[in-house]
């Protein structure tokens, strides 16, 4: 979707004390909305939990470390599980995924709040390693090809776990949507006029027709939005080296 021409298809013009008082009206809800919010972090903070065996190796840059290294000596760890395509070169791996990885660069704020931060992933160890490299990742990345939940299984989740000593904990798992709370982009456009310009929005009458679902985060060179085959994941077109391409490089490769 591209902007609309002009004089169609946007909010209607009012005066400031107009605007203040829809605003007040719309902060209402988003107060009740807030408040709902905080109930159900308090509930996920009353989950049950699994114990499982922390002593279990995932694979690193410095080779298999237990799993109870993640935690970095600190109590509390917070895990996204990255899908991976074997085999498949660097444009050719999740663009979804991207996204997540792409907003947690940096986790000093969860580091100081006691907190520890990875990245999991079901690829081989010789492919992600030169991946993040040129994504340019910072956060710790693991390989937990073959292993089973709750530290391998399902991918595109965000996970969390708890230490108490050399015991390990699974708290709370969410997938889908869930993980948008990741992503600070998505929040900051749901604040913009037009959104996400998906077709699953609630727009007003006359808005142009939406896109599919995520249809922005993958781009040609030219930053035309586009999942065919000359499409990069969008961060990806940051990095050096990044060339056109001819293909995802997908064929014959195994998720």
């Amino acid at each position: 979707m591209t902007n609309p021409p002009n004089g169609t298809a946007r909010p209607p013009v009012v005066d400031m004390a107009a605007w203040q008082a829809a605003r007040d009206e719309l902060l209402l809800r988003e107060k009740a909305h807030t408040r709902e919010g905080d109930a159900i972090a308090a509930a996920r903070r009353r989950l049950p939990m699994v114990e499982f065996d922390g002593t279990v190796e995932v694979v690193g840059p410095d080779g298999p470390v237990p799993f109870l290294d993640l935690f970095q000596g600190r109590d509390e760890l917070v895990v996204y599980n990255h899908m991976w395509w074997d085999g498949a070169p660097h444009q050719g791996q999740c663009e979804g995924c991207t996204v997540t990885a792409w907003h947690m660069r940096d986790a000093v704020y969860l580091n100081s709040r006691g907190v520890s931060f990875a990245i999991l992933t079901p690829g081989r160890w010789e492919e992600v390693a030169p991946f993040v490299d040129f994504m340019g990742y910072t956060q710790p990345w693991y390989s937990v090809r073959g292993l089973d939940e709750p530290v391998g299984g399902e991918m595109g989740h965000l996970t969390s776990y708890l230490r108490d000593g050399d015991r390990t904990f699974l708290t709370y798992s969410t997938t889908g949507r869930g993980t948008e709370a990741a992503s600070g982009s998505f929040a900051l456009l749901d604040m913009t006029p037009y959104g996400r310009a998906e077709a699953w929005q609630d727009v007003p009458e006359g808005w142009p027709e939406g896109n599919g679902p995520c249809w922005y985060w993958r781009s040609d060179v030219d930053g035309t939005a586009t999942w065919g085959p000359t499409g990069r994941p969008v961060p990806q077109w940051t990095r050096p080296g990044a060339t056109p391409e001819q293909t995802l490089g997908r064929e014959g490769a195994d998720h």
